[in-house]
This record gives structure tokens, sequence and C-alpha cells, in this order.
């Protein structure tokens, strides 16, 4: 028996539709004991299962089969499965240095990049305490979430919007507000006592303070490393503290958050001005953290407020100027890929049409069509697969 990860509220409460991964693989996705009783022990075993490292790995390499290291693995898969599930049982699994590199999109950021086999444990780890976790965080966390992201983020934006303003975007005012440094300042020791209140497996918590370890060092010190799923969950574990100040405490209902970003709603400035302070208060006194004093500001409706990429307004939306330049050159960038044999038009397109559907969303009609063009222009004659399907079942040619 195994329990995946990936299951969401849904298939846990009796809704038969499986996930594509699980077809795949022909595993039934099926509650496991420890869920229907409610306790969170015992789950070493279940983590180190053949079965669910064989579902970890075919995650990990989701949409990189291709890659060497992929390959690797892939080419004696049964004994590399086999060899990180011994390491595991006898405590003797250690993760290999991350590799960590400098990205601007256009913000700087530092990634640290994990070895293959070190993101298939993650993987593991989270197909089994994911859900335990899952079903406490509150509606409205829309990152790294099954059937959440900045899509739904940006809708349930708008249905605040409306519903505070009534109309009126002159009576509406925003708390928007991010977290400094957010990934480099989490506790490790107070994340780890957040996590041991739900998973009481010592064994379990040994194996997630090794992954912790692998970043901050021989002890447990503060930061998590942009790039790994672990950190990615537990961003997600460590500010549902938050969410659940905000939601039973100071009982805020227009409130949503992605990440470290957050944004509550309100029609009294004052009143936002003061939920500002006790969260401050809150996340510094139980966290350790601090809100961003230039970007944690209260904004009036009617002159917009930057949330996930655009500039939201009561009636319209905009892309913002720095999401433009840096998907014209995303499209250079692919064009010198393509051309050196690094990418094939199938991905490029595939790319296209993800932010097509993000952009969408907002009032975005002639900078769609000014992509398109780019697009036709750098790479003339090409037609995507999807596009050739479609194509032959429009005209009925099979």
């Amino acid at each position: 028996m195994l329990f995946l990860g990936n299951i969401n509220n849904n298939n846990l409460n009796g809704n038969n539709n499986l996930n594509n991964n699980a077809r795949v693989l022909g595993i039934t996705l099926i509650a496991p004991r420890y869920y229907q009783m409610k306790t969170y022990r015992n789950l070493w075993q279940e983590l180190c299962s053949y079965e669910n490292l064989q579902v970890a790995f075919e995650k990990a390499s989701r949409g990189k089969t291709q890659k060497p290291y992929v390959i690797e693995f892939e080419r004696d898969i049964k004994s590399n499965i086999q060899k990180l599930r011994i390491e595991l049982l006898f405590h003797c699994y250690r993760p290999q240095p991350l590799v960590t590199f400098i990205l601007r999109d256009p913000k700087i950021r530092k990634i640290s990049k994990s070895h293959f086999r070190d993101r298939v444990v993650h993987h593991a780890i989270c197909n089994i305490i994911e859900p335990f976790f899952e079903r406490e965080f509150i509606y409205d966390s829309y990152a790294n979430r099954i059937g959440k992201g900045t899509l739904k983020a940006i809708q349930r934006f708008d249905k605040f919007k409306r519903k505070v303003s009534k109309n009126n975007s002159h009576a509406c005012f925003i708390l928007k507000a991010d977290i400094k440094a957010y990934f480099d300042n989490v506790n490790n020791s107070i994340l780890t006592r957040i996590i041991e209140k739900k998973i009481l497996d010592q064994k379990v918590m040994h194996l997630i303070k090794i992954i912790l370890r692998n970043h901050t060092g021989d002890a447990l010190r503060k930061g998590m490393p942009l790039g790994n799923l672990t950190s990615q969950f537990f961003a997600n574990v460590y500010l549902n503290e938050l969410d659940q100040y905000v939601k039973q405490k100071l009982k805020i209902k227009y409130y949503l958050r992605y990440v470290d970003d957050f944004i509550i709603l309100h029609n009294d400035r004052k009143i936002l001005g003061e939920t500002k302070e006790a969260i401050s208060s809150y996340l510094k006194n139980s966290l350790g953290l601090d809100l961003h004093p230039a970007k944690s500001k209260i904004h009036l409706l009617n002159r917009g407020v930057a949330f996930l990429g655009f500039r939201i307004f009561y009636w319209h939306k905009l892309l913002r100027k720095s999401n433009r330049r840096k998907y014209f050159r995303k499209i250079e960038e692919y064009k010198t890929l393509y051309d050196e044999k690094f990418l094939s038009y199938d991905t490029m397109y595939n790319s296209f049409q993800g932010w097509q559907g993000y952009t969408r969303i907002g009032n975005t009609y002639k900078l769609r069509d000014q992509v398109r063009k780019k697009i036709e222009k750098e790479f003339p004659h090409e037609t995507a697969s999807v596009e050739i399907n479609k194509l032959l079942k429009q005209t009925n040619i099979f």
C-alpha cells in the first residue's frame, strides 16, 4: 500500500479520479491506516518502501527524462532504488553537497541544486508527510499546492476586491506585505518543532534534520535552499503558523498568501494598519521573521496593487513591465538553445502556451500578439506537435 503526497482532499474524501502518475504506474491510491487513524507514528517503513521510492523517482524525473543524470539513474533503476532504500533503512544515507548558482530573472536569487538521488529522497519524504499537513492548510494558501497556483490566487483576489469594495474602488484598502529574505531567515529549530507537532516518527524527523543540515551546516540554524522540493513544502508548513494566527486569532476574512507574499483587503485603513502591526509582532516573536519595510504597505485599490506579476486595478490588470521584458529575453534564450540543438520547438511552444494561459487573465491581447509574431519570426516554418495533432483532428485525416 502506497500513500502518495499529491493526493488532494477530494481524493481522500471519496473522489475516484486517480492522478495521472498513479495511472501510469498502475498503483491504486488509498488512504493508509495512518491517515484513517489520524496518527502520525510509524511512517518510516512507508517512506522507505520500494514503491514509494519508485514513485518519488517518477516525480523527480518528470520533464527531465533526457537529462544525463536521469538516464544514468534509470539505466539500473532497480539497483539504484534498492541501494537508496538500504541507505535509508540503515540510517547511513547522506545527501551530496548542494550546487549553488546565481539566477537573475531580473531579481538576483541564489539557487541551490540537489543531486538527483537526493531529489528522489525529497519526493519520498513529501509523498508521505505532505497529506498530514495539507489537511491543516487554509484554503487561501496558493503556492506549491495541487489545484492552486498563481491563476487561482489572482481569481480569488478579484473575488475579494468585489466583496470588500462593493463596486467602489475608493472604498477598498489593501495591505500588500512581503517577508524580508524569507528563505534565508527560516529558523530551522522552530521549523522542526512545528513539524514534530504532527510527525511523531523520530526516524522520519531525523531524516528531515539531515536534509536541513545539508544547507545550514552542522547545527540547525537559519535558512532553506531555494530550489529544493522540501524547501517549497516546508515554506508552507512554516507560514501556516502565520495563516492560522491571521484567521483564528485576528479573525481576518479577506486574506490570501502566495509563498511569503500575502494580501489582506478591508474597507478601513486604520484596521489594516493595526493588523499590520499585530502581524509584524507575531512574525518577529514567534517565527523570527520580519516584514520587508519597503514592500509591506497599505494601498488604495483604485491606484492598483502589484501582485504575482500584475498590477491589479478594479476593472483591469496590467502585466508588469519587468515581466514583459523578461519573456522577450526568454524567447531570445530559447532561440539560442534551439539553434545549438539543446531545445526542441515543442518545448519552446509548450512554454509559450503556459505563458499565454497566465497572461490571458490580464489586459494583454496586444502583448500576446506581439509575442506570437516574435516567435513566428524567430522560428519560421516550425509547427508544434500539438498544433499538428489539433489540425489532424479537425480535418479527420485519421
